[in-house]
């Protein structure tokens, strides 16, 4: 079973790359963030029409979560914790695979920028939020996967330059310690059991050629719980996707579970 992450960064100004991604990787589930639409924008029919079930949970021009599986899924929208928070961020599927179901959450945690501001303190109550839920979806002791844009920086060699992010939101020391809280409760970081690399990016500004120069960072990620982690075959960074044509500033990652 192949499950990706992908922050597409618009979806409808790269519906061609997405329906490309589907038909030349065919996961099994994708996950999307960052779709910048509501649900009725999104490219419903061509998706389905390359086999794919789609559940999405869109806002306009900001923010958006989608999930698309080949297999039937049950959802429920909206990360719990703030009835207030109309920020579209949290997606939360069972698909069925074989005889038993896999739950695969997708999510894009606030940027948080500038520190100095209620974004930032937004990024952290959100975060708080994650950690209450995700210990919840433990107790239900089936594979789970926390899929998506967590806009956080793990460590230092998660980035090309560490003296570079120093005092941003991504990397700041608070940050990286809510997101080991919520890797302690018993969760794997997949590519980090596959590999201690540095250099392994997602995601390369578009300015000042960084994707030219491979001045990227490390921001998607995909954590297991034990009953996936006990699972997983291997993980893949689609790096090649952000050489393509205007494409988005991430690039797919995915991991395959037996």
């Amino acid at each position: 079973m192949q499950i990706a992450t992908w922050n597409v960064n618009s979806v409808r100004q790269r519906t061609e790359h997405l329906l490309r991604y589907l038909k030349e990787v065919s996961p099994d589930v994708l996950c999307l963030q960052e779709l910048k639409c509501v649900d009725e924008a999104f490219p419903h029919m061509e998706v389905e029409a390359c086999g794919y079930n789609v559940a999405v949970h869109g806002q306009k021009a900001f923010n958006g979560v989608a999930i698309l599986s080949k297999s039937p899924i049950e959802v429920m929208r909206g990360l719990p914790g703030d009835d207030g928070d109309t920020h579209a961020r949290y997606i939360e599927a069972t698909v069925q695979h074989g005889e038993g179901i896999v739950r695969i959450a997708c999510l894009y945690l606030p940027n948080g920028n500038p520190p100095d501001t209620d974004k930032y303190a937004y990024k952290l109550a959100w975060m708080d939020r994650l950690v209450s839920h995700a210990k919840r979806l433990l107790t239900l002791e089936e594979p789970l996967i926390l899929a998506g844009d967590y806009n956080v920086i793990p460590e230092p060699r998660d980035c090309y330059d560490p003296a570079a992010w120093m005092g941003d939101a991504l990397f700041l020391p608070q940050t990286r310690q809510k997101f080991r809280a919520l890797v302690n409760l018993g969760f794997t970081d997949a590519l980090r059991a596959t590999s201690d690399a540095a250099g392994l990016y997602t995601f390369w500004d578009y300015q000042a050629g960084a994707w030219q120069k491979n001045k990227g960072i490390r921001i998607d990620h995909l954590l297991l719980s034990p009953y996936a982690a006990d699972r997983l075959l291997n993980v893949t960074i689609d790096k090649e996707r952000r050489g393509e044509d205007k494409p988005s500033d991430h690039v797919p990652i995915r991991i395959e579970l037996a």
